[in-house]
């Protein structure tokens, strides 16, 4: 009986390496119920393999990449091909894993010496117990490594905390190794074991314990981010607002200058009706829109932005063409572009000299190319390898911006460049038409 409950207990361990293994690569398909009946199955899938082919190696090995293979692929959102992939990997690293440890014992560097009947059995689980350990620490390199989400958003210094726990544990593991001799009793054996698979199964907990925070964190993060980019949208679509609002008011104005040119004409006053030209005349290129691409908010946000610029003393240079078919939708165009011109007349505010904005807005060649490039004078703050934003109130936005354009450019399976050269910012989109 005894026997046995080590078993299952390190399988159960091995499973949840594997889970987390597995979440590196793809997402969970179902939670809750469905997904801890997975996990029970799986236990019990390889329990079965490892007590049927417990003499026949490469029968055991075929039987348990199978096993986790198919429940992988019901656990996971990936492919059947992927799953096998994945397991093949996984149960390599696990051997590794497992080679290592007894390595680690047999050379004689941590071992009591002599073995008696009575610790030899028990001795050798911890062995195992170590290789799981040393399992689970390299998942958790290769999750920070390769990971998408949760735990890999932890900057290095919090990692080193969270990596403080399975080190500390597995010296705690190597040191048992030279208690063994000086052992006398079954129960202070059983002690023994109790430590060594409490703090294994704590190591599981503080993992779980940690992933929740995080992806909590995450979602506050994402919640924070999806309430400012509503407000910079509401703004820009107030300001697109305004200016229909203001158009409609310039046409009942018209109206009114046409009667009273023809009033100056109809009384021949040809001396007030130059000077009343010139004057009308000088505000025109305010008044009506500048640019013209045949997309009905396109032509709103740059005609806004572009007064705005012009209004700060920005020099504006653009090249469109006809928008009218691009795939984009409304909300995300004014995501891409709100952020790129704010950013990039922002800057241009702090120039002391030259102030100018490129911007690259066409459709040709089955593909919708957006760049924008702009001046700068102050340096450019990257921290975690992301544009961190010079803005000094305001500290929780930023680079929400410019992650907002990349999440946005990412779901229409675009790509982009960044670059900031001789004071002058680039930035790049192509997403396919």
């Amino acid at each position: 009986m005894f026997e046995s409950l080590p078993t299952v207990l390190m399988i159960v361990f091995e499973v949840f390496c594997c889970k987390i293994f597995f979440e590196i690569f793809g997402k969970v398909r179902y939670k809750g119920w469905i997904n801890a009946v997975q996990l029970i199955l799986l236990v019990s899938g390889v329990f079965g393999a490892v007590k049927g082919f417990a003499n026949i190696f490469i029968l055991k090995q075929i039987a348990l990449i199978l096993i986790i293979a198919i429940f992988m692929f019901w656990h996971m959102k990936i492919s059947i091909k992927k799953s096998l992939i994945l397991t093949v990997l996984y149960q390599a690293l696990l051997l590794s894993a497992d080679y290592i440890a007894f390595l680690i014992y047999y050379s004689g560097l941590v071992s009591s010496g002599e073995t008696t009947s009575l610790t030899y059995v028990l001795e050798s689980v911890l062995v195992v117990m170590l290789g799981k350990m040393l399992l689970y620490f390299s998942v958790l390199i290769i999750k920070k490594k390769f990971g998408k989400k949760s735990t890999e958003r932890l900057v290095e210094s919090e990692w080193l905390k969270f990596l403080f726990f399975p080190v500390f544990t597995i010296i705690i593991m190597v040191s048992m190794f030279t208690v063994f001799g000086y052992v006398e009793t079954t129960g202070q054996i059983y002690f023994l074991f109790i430590i060594a698979f409490g703090m294994a199964g704590m190591n599981i907990v503080e993992f779980y314990l940690i992933n929740d925070i995080v992806e909590r964190e995450i979602k506050l993060h994402e919640n924070e981010i999806f309430h400012i980019q509503v407000k910079n949208q509401t703004e820009m679509y107030r300001s697109i607002s305004e200016n229909f609002d203001c158009q409609k008011r310039k046409t009942h104005e018209y109206k009114n200058q046409i009667v009273c040119i023809e009033s100056l004409l109809r009384n021949k006053k040809y001396q007030e009706l130059e000077k009343y030209v010139k004057e009308i005349y000088g505000h025109l290129d305010k008044e009506l829109d500048t640019i013209n691409t045949n997309n009905v908010i396109v032509n709103a946000i740059l005609n806004t932005k572009y007064q705005e610029a012009d209004a700060k003393g920005i020099v504006f240079v653009f090249r469109v063409n006809d928008l009218s078919q691009i795939r984009i939708k409304d909300e995300d165009v004014v995501t891409i572009l709100s952020n790129l011109l704010n950013n990039a007349i922002e800057a241009c505010e702090k120039c002391d000299d030259k102030k100018v904005i490129k911007l690259k807005f066409v459709n040709e060649d089955k593909m919708i190319i957006i760049a924008v490039k702009n001046t700068f004078n102050h340096p450019i703050c990257y921290e975690n390898g992301e544009i961190k934003s010079s803005k000094i109130s305001r500290a929780e936005e930023h680079g929400i911006g410019i992650k907002n354009i990349i999440k946005t450019i990412e779901k229409y399976n675009g790509s982009y460049i960044i670059e900031d050269n001789k004071n002058e910012f680039y930035f790049s989109i192509i997403i396919p038409a």
